[in-house]
């Protein structure tokens, strides 16, 4: 399970995000930017975070640590914007504290070249948990002593339509726009070396982190147990089908990033609405 923390003062909202994570102190002293329960992308955003970044250390791939941050119901009475009186109300009870790396840079390929070797690391898990945030425009790498992966809330897609999950395990991924793509990653050496680390036991051991207030009963799969069951299931059939989506990915690795559009084209899809 997650380490467990109590909330103790509301810093700052983190108006970067859409769903408006807020920097918390909690009693352990540390710091957090805190992923709300009561955000619109809904419990499930917190779910894939715990899952894929406890892949993630298996893997031995950086990402900063977690905890289950407990919100109690005297913060929203105490904050001026309605917007975040709203979201601390729906929010009171466990929620997800990432831990606050300060002084990290936003990650520039140009600033920050990645060796083959992680960016095929990167790139490996990322089409394995089919992360769809990880391109040019929204890279979710930061520069803190190194590179540091995060926001992992819109993987495991499955879990959104569970009577469609099954079909998660060979299902494509896109890495087209992928923000490694041109750091020439190494993914045969990825696959060799990574694949063999995801035992079913490490995949269960990510599961298990999440906390049980965090699945509901949900009519098409069941309870917590069954949710948790499924999970297992669907990632090692997705590591086992490597065959029908890493072919898929080195190609596109092949063929490299499509060049981008004149800057007369950009502005005209900015001003259309990016």
């Amino acid at each position: 399970m997650l380490p467990r923390v109590i909330a103790t003062r509301y810093v700052t909202p983190l108006r970067e995000g859409g769903s408006l994570p807020g920097l918390m102190e909690a009693d352990d002293l540390g710091l957090y930017v805190v992923k709300f329960r009561g955000a619109g992308q809904g419990l499930r955003t917190l779910v894939a975070e715990v899952i894929a970044a406890g892949l993630a250390r298996t893997l031995a791939l950086p990402v900063p640590d977690l905890v289950a941050i407990e919100v109690g119901a005297d913060f929203a009475p105490a904050e001026p914007d309605e917007e975040i009186q709203d979201l601390l109300r729906r929010s009171v009870g466990l929620n997800l504290g990432i831990d606050f790396l300060p002084g990290s840079l936003d990650f520039d390929p140009a600033a920050f070249p990645v060796d083959p070797q992680l960016a095929g690391r990167v790139l490996w898990f990322d089409a394995l948990i089919a992360n769809v945030d990880r391109t040019v425009r929204n890279p979710n790498l930061l520069q803190w002593h190194g590179l540091r992966c995060i926001d992992h809330g819109a993987t495991l897609a499955f879990h959104h339509r569970w009577e469609t999950a099954d079909a998660f395990a060979g299902r494509p991924y896109d890495a087209g726009m992928h923000v490694l793509l041109e750091a020439a990653p190494d993914l045969a050496a990825a696959d060799r070396d990574l694949a063999p680390l995801l035992t079913p036991e490490h995949i269960a051991a990510a599961v298990a982190a999440v906390p049980v207030d965090w699945l509901p009963d949900d009519p098409a799969i069941g309870d917590a147990a069954a949710q948790r069951d499924a999970y297992v299931r669907i990632l090692g059939a997705r590591l086992a089908a490597r065959d029908a989506w890493l072919p898929g990915v080195e190609a596109q690795v092949r063929a490299g990033r499509p060049p981008a559009p004149p800057a007369r084209e950009r502005m005209a899809f900015l001003r259309d609405g990016d």
